[in-house]
């Protein structure tokens, strides 16, 4: 199959932004396609069968529009664009507003399943470690939703369980006794709202923080529920929080399940409700894996490394069960 050069005539401050200090950029590309990057000045050179040429083209393209919008090129919107390219979308789900730092959209084939099924069903589980962009993109959905008016509320659950220390007794109101635990998401709705309208909105009660421990009886008509954090909710309470949907309303459930803080880690509920509703009518399961990681680099090789560790903790007792030598039969009679 042909290899053959083929040149993208750009401006010389075009092809630096799109390439990245030190052609870091273009090392996203080429691994990502197969293709040889160069920038021998006045455009850039793209070496490789004509569908990778092709396709690392349309990520330069996409970049360098960016660039000419008077717009930053980051690792985050290469990322976003590599996988545009590789799941065939041009352009970001509709509906996604925009942050401080440009429009909202997937990074990986696995954000873009995710939002898909958010738009889709009326109850959504993700499921992945830490960087997926889980949270993130249930809040951005969600923010898009109400601003369209599509739902009245936007309202966020989170279990207030410690990340293995007593933090003992928070002053004040409930709203300061539970913002620390809800930090993550309200930073996410900042960066998409801005905070002025954050404050406006959660001021008249359409951004509102209801606890697990206060949902019980209450039924969420016309929202948008984000329950993060999941995978520390009991059997019971993940149960009691499923069961809060009413009229117009949709709920994402987010979680970790390697990152349980419960006491007894069977007791979470969050793989419990999976495993039950999996399947059924208006139920999304969408599961992130260490390649979805888009927050450093970095984090997605301590993922992996903690998920090489936890598979060789459960290898550990099945061999050793495997090696357990058998009891000796009992020596019979011969007389």
């Amino acid at each position: 199959m042909s290899r053959s050069p083929e040149f993208l005539p750009l401006s010389d401050q075009i092809a630096r932004a799109v390439t990245g200090a030190s052609s870091r950029y273009a090392a996203l590309m080429e691994d990502a396609f197969d293709v040889l990057i160069e920038t021998p000045g006045g455009g850039v050179t793209l070496t490789g069968d004509a569908k990778a040429r092709g396709s690392a083209k349309r990520v330069i393209e996409t970049l360098a529009e960016r660039v000419d919008k008077g717009l930053e090129v980051t690792e985050a919107d290469v990322r976003v664009a590599i996988g545009q390219v590789r799941v065939g979308r041009g352009s970001a789900p509709g509906g996604l507003p925009s942050g401080r730092r440009g429009q909202v959209a997937p990074k990986t084939a696995a954000q873009a399943r995710y939002l898909d099924a958010l738009s889709k069903c009326e109850l959504v589980f993700g499921l992945g470690p830490a960087g997926t962009g889980k949270t993130f993109l249930a809040v951005a959905h969600g923010a898009g939703l109400l601003l369209r008016g599509e739902v009245e509320r936007l309202i966020v659950s989170r279990p207030a369980v410690e990340a293995g220390e007593r933090l003992g007794f928070l002053p004040g109101d409930l709203s300061e006794k539970v913002d620390p635990y809800m930090a993550p998401v309200w930073e996410a709705l900042t960066d998409i709202l801005g905070v002025e309208q954050f404050r406006r909105r959660r001021e008249k009660g359409e951004i509102e923080l209801a606890p697990i421990a206060f949902m019980r009886g209450r039924t969420l008509s016309h929202a948008y529920v984000i329950v993060d954090e999941a995978q520390n909710c009991s059997r019971l309470q993940m149960k009691m929080v499923l069961t809060r949907l009413g009229e117009g309303a949709r709920m994402v459930v987010t979680g970790d399940p390697s990152q349980i803080d419960l006491p007894r880690a069977e007791d979470s509920g969050l793989a419990h409700a999976v495993g039950l509703l999996e399947g059924v009518k208006g139920v999304g399961v969408n599961r992130f894996a260490a390649e979805d990681v888009v927050r450093h680099p970095l984090v997605e090789r301590i993922v992996r490394a903690y998920e090489a560790d936890s598979a060789k903790s459960h290898r550990k007792p099945e061999r050793a069960r495997a090696e357990k030598p058998k009891a000796d039969a009992p020596e019979t009679d011969a007389s």
